[in-house]
């Protein structure tokens, strides 16, 4: 039996640094998603969300591929992929425009409000990978979140972009294309996750997602229904395991084995008379550990990484605002008392993210487990995608379109008089009005300082 040819079905792609996961699933006649199949598979070819060996990552794509479809009896064709890495960095961006035809705004004039966030000037070798609007400006009027049909002569939007390095865009499509499928779009997996475990209510009181996977850990931090930062810190459960590692000089494989039943995020309310023991190489005695040594040296490491977390929410702005605190997910959210480290390092409400509660019919029992946050957050984020009738410029290529017409014209005319030279001022600051990293509060004019402050955001946010 073939499922493909039903309309409503959706398949995406996790390539994590620990796991590849394949999920399907199918839109209901609510308009909510039936999770169908899951499966996933050891990653090999993938470090802190990065592609680095891609015939290792297109074996581990094609196994897992094939364990789905022969489960459901289908044969995939187009998928969505999640994309992280410490390549990823946003940024936040203010685009205005005149009405003139008329005083009545429309959707056309928010719509092209959002492509025009796509010809801000970026780093070579950097792709767009969302934009993600926040709130809108009518006249004087701030806050608006719905300007269709408002009366006004300037419409000026809030917006939040999220960038990445094209060679990993590119990694990324090679791996899906070698495997014969269709790659239909990237999707950054913190708002991935954010779909899959965050209500809506959350969202509205103020929200941090943390999300702690195996290479890298990611923030998105949500206040008033917008996401207003997000950012990807490149250290994961694999660290600690590393640390596991070198801390009891033994295996890595024993190492995980370790962390994963006997490690606990808070080394205090741990027994020191309870120990395990390793079985050492040949020749060698076996290793105790107790159960105290092993969870101070993870505590170690989740501390810092916690710290990492707190420091990008401090970037946020919005610290103060966050009436519903943590919720944190991943691999990660499964290791003991990391919900209570989190609370005492950052003085902020947290629970642990399940990511089954916004599936419909019969649910999967390891889709409770929060490891598979970001994986079923792709689907439900695809499911979003699809209602959506903005048209983005295209996903691939090296570079964006009206960027590449934009940088030709400079070329074209870069010898042309100071009047010129003023018109050309005045076009850049309708395009790039408030192009500012999150390191900075104002709005700076002109391309001068516009450029000043995306350099200050190559080492900001991610």
């Amino acid at each position: 039996m073939t499922m493909m040819s039903e309309s409503n079905l959706i398949a995406a792609i996790d390539i994590g640094t620990t796991k590849i996961v394949a999920v399907v699933g199918r839109k209901t006649e609510d308009g909510g998603l039936e999770l169908l199949g899951m499966e996933s598979v050891p990653s090999t070819g993938v470090k802190r969300g990065v592609v680095l060996n891609i015939e290792e990552t297109v074996a581990a794509i094609r196994d897992v591929l094939q364990k789905v479809e022969s489960n459901l009896s289908i044969k995939l064709e187009k998928v969505y992929v999640g994309i992280a890495g410490q390549h990823i960095r946003s940024l936040q961006n203010k685009v205005s425009r005149f009405i003139t035809d008329h005083s009545e705004i429309t959707k056309d004039d928010v719509d092209q409000l959002y492509r025009d966030n796509f010809k801000i000037l970026i780093e070579a070798g950097e792709k767009i990978m969302h934009v993600i609007p926040q709130d809108y400006k009518v006249d004087n009027e701030a806050g608006v979140k719905q300007p269709v049909g408002m009366s006004g002569r300037r419409l000026e939007g809030n917006f939040h972009i999220v960038l990445g390095r094209i060679a990993s865009v590119n990694n990324i499509q090679k791996c899906i294309k070698k495997v014969g499928l269709e790659l239909q779009g990237l999707i950054l997996e913190p708002l991935a996750s954010s779909h899959s475990v965050l209500t809506e209510d959350e969202k509205e009181a103020g929200v941090v997602l943390v999300d702690i996977g195996g290479g890298t850990t990611d923030v998105a931090v949500f206040y008033d229904g917008i996401i207003r930062h997000t950012a990807v810190i490149p250290f994961g459960g694999n660290v600690v395991t590393s640390d596991i590692k070198h801390g009891c000089s033994i295996l890595y494989k024993q190492a995980e084995a370790l962390k994963v039943q006997f490690g606990a995020a808070i080394g205090e309310r741990e027994r020191d008379d309870m120990v395990v023991t390793i079985p050492g190489l040949d020749g060698w005695e076996p290793k105790e550990i107790s159960f105290r040594n092993l969870s101070y040296i993870i505590q170690a490491r989740m501390e810092e990484i916690i710290d990492l977390v707190q420091r990008q929410i401090e970037k946020s702005g919005f610290y103060d605002e966050l009436g519903a605190g943590i919720v944190v997910t991943g691999g990660g959210a499964l290791l003991k008392n990391i919900d209570d480290l989190i609370k005492y390092r950052t003085a902020l409400d947290v629970r642990i993210g399940i990511p089954d509660r916004f599936l419909k019919g019969n649910v999967p029992e390891k889709a409770a487990l929060p490891m598979y946050a970001t994986s079923i957050g792709l689907l439900l984020s695809a499911l979003q995608k699809q209602t959506s009738s903005i048209g983005e410029p295209e996903l691939f290529g090296d570079l964006e379109p009206e960027t590449e017409r934009v940088i030709a014209e400079k070329e074209k005319n870069k010898n042309k008089t100071s009047s010129w030279g003023t018109r050309k001022k005045e076009r850049t600051r309708k395009n790039t009005a408030g192009f500012t990293g999150s390191l900075f509060d104002g709005m700076f004019d002109g391309m001068k300082n516009s450029l000043a402050s995306m350099f200050d955001e190559k080492d900001a946010d991610m």
